[in-house]
């Protein structure tokens, strides 16, 4: 190179470091685009404030990294609490799915459970489209790896470029992307997810702020060419007839669905598993993060349950125009040679063509301990989490954490009171009070189990439960808002009827709790009870309340005895080491998640009556004494 270019190159680069980095402004900054960041920034822009989602690659919006479904136990009522918010997650579902099911239709109301097989590719490029056409939402594809913070204040974040991007709030969903490593057999490579780099410096930047930042593990399985299967050696997984779609905006479901497919391992799968242990990362010691208890790796599967002759695996389609299929129950990080062998030795797949070989991946998440309720970091103002960076596992989990982040990132900036659900008005509320009360150390599934009043959150009633919420924070339209009121108005109407109307000395509304006597057939032989036609959904919603009533009755009763410990609220700045009368681990624990209400303080482990009733008279206490300073007395 001449002398003269020489010195054209050094003047650029003397020009380029000395240029000021350029700076945008926003209200709202959503970094991550996965289900957590869609819902977050779609919740913000839609609010009216003018809001940035950055994300590494524009082609993975909304991906499905995992399997390519939607919903199941727990987490189909979270999509359609999430939808009732006002949230996508249901409608794209809806747009893109190729089954259809609802789980434990035959058991009773509160277990039922939505769920949907979808388009993997299809579901990606809609949730982008809908991104996309969204107005006062900018989508932009960069590389965060910093965070401006200003006394204890969030003001934006930093690109790898040198972009600033100022914002009043910021709302992380970083996924497995925090300094993530995939593990397949001993190969190691950094990524965040197959064929993406990880973000090596964030992590940093938290623990210089004073977060603690934790390892944890999940994995996905081996991918198989359809057309290689024996489908005849498999048993078939048909969709339902009657469709039960996810958003209560969407009609009729009329298409045509794809069947999945089952199949088990065997003893031949589990000793070549065995055979091949000590290459397994999992359990050769390179792996050091905490994985899903609830679903779990195949080679943990066997070793764990060794008395287990066969373990079930869902064959799963990935979509419409392609042939690959999802092996659903075998996640795995092993050799690529011993998945190979695996695969073949299982009933259909003996020749089998893998097209994407299964691994693992360790990423760095935040105990979600260090949030308040409303999903805002405790250590940076106007700092939001939601999704994996808080530990949870599953496209349901971050969504709803990610609608929930969006909402209070926009009342934060507004100055205004935040949402948050209580544990009796949505999984969503016990899946976050869950986190900020007791933390997590593996990654966190929701199942019904963890819901005291799981019949009083069933996937049908969510829209009575919660779209009220989402019409006071402005995501909720007039058309959608005027069918609910009239699908509100139809149940009250109809059950009036069924206790207006007589037989047989006792009202059809008596006559409908028999086991027995559907709703259905009263209304066949009562043609006047339906001179309009009655909307599905209405039946549904009044069969399920009626047949349930004392049931329901006695858990709400149960919810207004606990609402008195739930309202009282702890002063932020209460130094419970000055507490006496609580035993030590009480004020370590109350000291580190810091509960906002009495009810918080009693869900933290360790934190029984005594204790409630000592911070119960302590509270009262402080009420009454003036202030050190004036006549005021404390809040």
């Amino acid at each position: 190179m001449s002398l003269p270019v020489l010195r054209v190159h050094w003047f650029l680069r003397r020009i380029w470091t000395r240029r000021p980095p350029v700076s945008h402004e926003y209200d709202v900054i959503v970094v991550g685009a996965g289900h957590a960041g869609c819902e977050a920034a779609l919740a913000a822009a839609r609010s009216g404030l003018r809001t940035a989602l950055l994300t590494m690659n524009l082609d993975t919006v909304g991906m499905m990294s995992c399997n390519p479904a939607i919903g199941g136990l727990a987490k189909g009522q979270m999509v359609r609490e999430i939808d009732a918010l006002g949230g996508e997650m249901g409608k794209v579902t809806d747009e893109t799915a190729i089954q259809f099911r609802l789980l434990n239709r035959r058991k009773g109301p509160a277990v039922r459970s939505p769920r949907a097989q979808c388009d993997r590719r299809l579901y990606q490029l809609t949730m982008k489209r809908h991104v996309e056409e969204c107005p006062g939402l900018v989508l932009r594809a960069e590389l965060v790896e910093g965070l401006v913070v200003t006394e204890g204040r969030i003001e934006g974040v930093v690109t790898s470029g040198g972009t600033v991007y100022r914002s009043g709030a910021v709302v992380l969903t970083t996924g497995t992307f925090l300094k993530g490593l995939i593990h397949m057999g001993q190969m190691q490579v950094s990524a965040g997810r197959a064929g993406e780099p990880s973000a090596e410096r964030l992590s940093d930047d938290f623990r210089k702020l004073g977060f603690t930042v934790k390892r944890l593990k999940t994995g996905t399985p081996p991918r198989i060419n359809g057309l290689t299967v024996d489908l005849s050696k498999l048993d078939v997984q048909p969709g339902d007839d009657q469709v039960v779609p996810f958003s209560f905006s969407t009609g009729r479901i009329e298409r045509p669905q794809l069947c999945c497919y089952i199949t088990f391992t065997n003893e031949r799968t589990h000793e070549i598993i065995r055979r091949n242990i000590d290459r397994a990362p999992l359990f050769s010691g390179q792996i050091k993060g905490i994985g899903p208890r609830y679903c779990p790796s195949v080679e943990d599967k066997v070793m764990r349950f060794p008395e287990k002759s066969r373990h079930q695996i869902f064959l799963e389609p990935e979509g419409l125009t392609t042939h690959e299929m999802y092996c659903n129950g075998i996640s795995t990080s092993i050799p690529t040679d011993v998945q190979e062998e695996m695969v073949h030795s299982i009933e259909g797949l003996e020749n089998a063509v893998i097209t994407r070989y299964g691994y693992a991946i360790e990423y760095d998440y935040v105990p979600p301990t260090q949030l308040k309720p409303s999903l805002e970091t405790k250590v940076v103002r106007g700092l939001f989490h939601a999704g994996q960076i808080n530990g949870t596992s599953g496209y349901e989990e971050a969504a709803g954490q990610g609608i929930i982040a969006g909402i209070n990132a926009v009342r934060y900036v507004r100055d205004e009171e935040p949402l948050v659900l209580g544990r009796h008005e949505a999984y969503i509320g016990v899946l976050i009070d869950d986190l900020v009360t007791k933390g997590t150390e593996e990654p966190y599934r929701m199942f019904t189990g963890r819901a005291e009043y799981r019949l009083l959150l069933r996937s049908d009633n969510a829209d009575r439960r919660l779209m009220h919420y989402g019409r006071k924070c402005g995501l909720i339209d007039d058309a959608t808002w005027q069918r609910f009121e009239e699908k509100c108005q139809g149940i009250e109407n109809l059950k009036a009827e069924l206790r207006r109307r007589r037989r047989e000395g006792r009202s059809l509304f008596e006559t409908l709790k028999s086991p027995e006597v559907r709703l259905s057939r009263l209304l066949a032989e009562e043609p006047e009870l339906h001179a309009h036609p009655i909307p599905s959904e209405v039946i549904e919603e009044v069969e399920v309340e009626v047949k349930y009533e004392g049931y329901i009755s006695r858990q709400q009763h149960e919810v207004e005895r606990l609402q008195a410990l739930e309202q009282q609220v702890i002063p932020p700045d209460v130094d419970y080491w000055q507490i006496p009368e609580l035993r030590r681990e009480a004020r370590e624990k109350l000291s580190r998640i810091r509960p906002h209400v009495l009810g918080q303080a009693g869900r933290i482990s360790g934190i029984g009556p005594a204790e409630l009733s000592i911070l119960r008279v302590y509270l009262e206490g402080r009420r009454r004494l003036p202030r050190l300073a004036g006549d005021e007395k404390t809040p």
